[in-house]
């Protein structure tokens, strides 16, 4: 089997060529469906550079930060691969998420403005009387939005800095997970327990909520997400 190959685009600014080619690659790592298929996926530095339009020294630079950041491995006399993180490593890192998520929601109850919070609710405008009214892929996106928004409303830089590498890893498993067993309706169901606990800024409700519907993922996830062993 023939590994597979990320299509990025040429490079053209002449600004920083590293971070450029570091941003185009991660983005393209991100968005793309590597769950999907179990074929390695081969990062070829000479060929990358050659579609980037730019020397190979930037864009080596630029997996060896994306390899420290974990989206990326070198294997000797093999070359570098796009990292698929395991079982355990995802349940490991939806753990330290629901941490990390939680204070962000016991913060955002003593410190966010009612108009922050009424921000998370008109996130769900589309969804009345506890029916989808979007499509699975629309409310995908509002998912993740909704999550990420927890986060910075606690504004506090270092759990948000802490929050966003992580962030970006569970980003990908969970837009493979949401449309799996029930956990659709299930999930909009514990975002609007999750709002009504924020306006009512009933911390110790909020930080629960927001902490059990991330477990709630993890253990999904160990009884169901077989393509990720």
């Amino acid at each position: 089997m023939s590994d597979a190959r990320l299509v990025v685009s040429p490079i053209d600014s002449r600004e920083t060529f590293k971070d450029k080619a570091y941003a185009a690659l991660r983005s393209v790592i991100v968005s793309s469906d590597i769950y999907r298929s179990r074929s390695d996926i081969r990062l070829d530095e000479r060929q990358l550079a050659q579609d980037f339009g730019i020397s190979r020294t930037p864009v080596r630079e630029a997996m060896a930060q994306l390899e420290r950041e974990g989206f990326v491995r070198s294997v000797p006399r093999r070359g570098i691969y796009v990292v698929r993180k395991t079982k355990h490593q995802v349940i490991e890192m939806i753990t330290a998420w629901a941490a990390l998520e939680s204070m962000a929601a016991r913060l955002i109850t003593q410190t966010a403005t009612d108009a922050d919070i009424a921000g998370l609710r008109r996130m769900f405008a589309t969804f009345e009387d506890d029916k989808l009214h979007a499509k699975l892929d629309e409310y995908s996106e509002v998912n993740i939005a909704f999550h990420q928004s927890i986060i910075e409303l606690s504004g506090n830089g270092v759990l948000i800095q802490l929050a966003e590498n992580l962030f970006t890893h569970m980003r990908m498993i969970r837009r493979e997970t949401i449309g799996e067993d029930d956990r659709v309706e299930r999930s909009i169901h514990d975002h609007m327990n999750i709002i009504q606990a924020l306006e009512a800024r009933d911390t110790a409700r909020a930080e629960e909520l927001v902490r059990q519907h991330a477990l709630g993922l993890a253990e999904h996830v160990a009884k169901h997400v077989d393509y990720l062993d």
